[in-house]
């Protein structure tokens, strides 16, 4: 629905405001749509940092909570614009057009494909906006549209992750459209395929649910696990290309493993602390490639269920955080104290550890914060362990 000029002036005027105290001030303004208003600049606040471009840019039309929650970063949207490029593009689960709007640079037709029609109209007052005229607009159900859509190089899905009630689906066959029971279908239609999963689906199970996967791709922004991606094809080998990715600004630290790199990884075990601390990033963690870090980089594993590695060295760009160890200690009081001595506050982690943060916090009575990190963890022997850090 367009918005008259008095609420567009008032939303320009507005856009830095509470949300809440302006939703009741709704007979101050007789003449704005307040309650569309309010969406508006809602939206525009909350998208300050996951899509920077677009909070930028005055005009562009912002649907209801949930589509903004489930929408794609502008940093993940980057990402995938970065693995398919070709002619044409389908996107037939389009949302509010964020994925749509950065992958489609990389091709000469796109059709944008969403079966609620408010969300068609915001994104075409929004693709106008931006200039991005090569795209075609379908109000349809994504799966009536592939039975019936001419063939193209590439085609998208972001299947709904959330059912009626709002609750969060992980298994694949929960989600709408099912993209296990689809995959011939869009392979006839299309020679790539990329599919956006929950980034807590069980990888094992995507890959037994999507047969045609040639490569997978778990994204992380500042080191929180956002996107699972597959890309499907009618090429798959035995040996899938794992890539890892941590997004921080403008910086991509990637790893890529197969998984028979993994199982025939050596990967030497230590109970003795070394100069340096490794952790590896939510993707590496993610995507199960605990043998293949250490192999990779030359580093030892503490214990095969810790996930956090040492050695003399410091490896400037290994994918995940980097620490000096300053001290360590077992669990007794007398040597903890020593360990802890003048901290007020430090950040605390636990990998394979019998206590969850807060205990150990409540345990150990430090704040949260500061320049001091402590690990609490199994060292190979089976023996716990804090260890002192701080960034090298």
């Amino acid at each position: 629905m367009p918005l008259s000029a008095q609420t567009m002036q008032f939303i320009k005027e507005h856009w830095l405001d509470d949300v809440h105290t302006l939703a009741l001030q709704v007979g101050k303004y007789p003449e704005v749509n307040l309650p569309e208003a309010v969406v508006q600049i809602a939206g525009r606040q909350s998208v300050e940092e996951k899509i920077p471009s677009w909070y930028t840019t005055e005009g562009i039309r912002y649907p209801r909570r949930l589509s903004l929650e489930q929408c794609s970063s502008e940093a993940t949207a980057l990402y995938k614009a970065s693995l398919i490029k070709g002619e044409s593009l389908a996107d037939v689960t389009g949302g509010w057009g964020v994925d749509c709007t950065f992958l489609s640079v990389n091709f000469r037709k796109v059709v944008y494909v969403e079966r609620q029609k408010e969300l068609c109209e915001l994104t075409a007052h929004n693709f106008s906006l931006l200039g991005l005229n090569h795209i075609a607009i379908e109000n349809a159900d994504a799966v009536s549209y592939v039975k019936k859509m001419q063939a193209v190089d590439c085609i998208y899905l972001d299947s709904a992750r959330r059912d009626m009630h709002g609750k969060k689906l992980i298994r694949l066959a929960d989600c709408e459209p099912d993209i296990s029971e689809l995959e011939d279908l869009l392979l006839t239609k299309a020679s790539k395929v990329m599919v956006k999963l929950s980034p807590m689906l069980d990888l094992s199970q995507a890959l037994c649910s999507l047969p045609h996967t040639e490569e997978i791709h778990i994204v992380s922004v500042c080191n929180e696990c956002k996107e699972l991606l597959l890309i499907l094809g009618n090429h798959t080998g035995k040996d899938i290309p794992i890539h890892c990715v941590n997004i921080t600004g403008d910086k991509r630290d990637l790893f890529v493993f197969t998984r028979e790199e993994e199982r025939n990884a050596a990967c030497t075990y230590t109970g003795k602390l070394e100069t340096f601390l490794y952790e590896p990033n939510a993707s590496v963690l993610k995507a199960g490639a605990f043998r293949s870090i250490a192999c990779s980089y030359g580093i030892r594993k503490l214990h095969p269920n810790s996930h956090l590695y040492t050695s003399n060295t410091l490896i400037e760009d290994f994918p995940g955080r980097r620490f000096l160890i300053t001290g360590s200690c077992s669990f007794r009081k007398r040597e903890m104290k020593e360990l802890l001595s003048g901290l007020e506050k430090a950040h605390i982690t636990v990998r394979n550890f019998p206590a969850t943060v807060e205990e150990l916090r409540k345990r150990i009575k430090l704040h949260d914060g500061g320049g001091a990190y402590l690990f609490a963890t199994t060292l190979a022997g089976e023996s716990k362990a804090l260890i002192r850090c701080e960034k090298p």
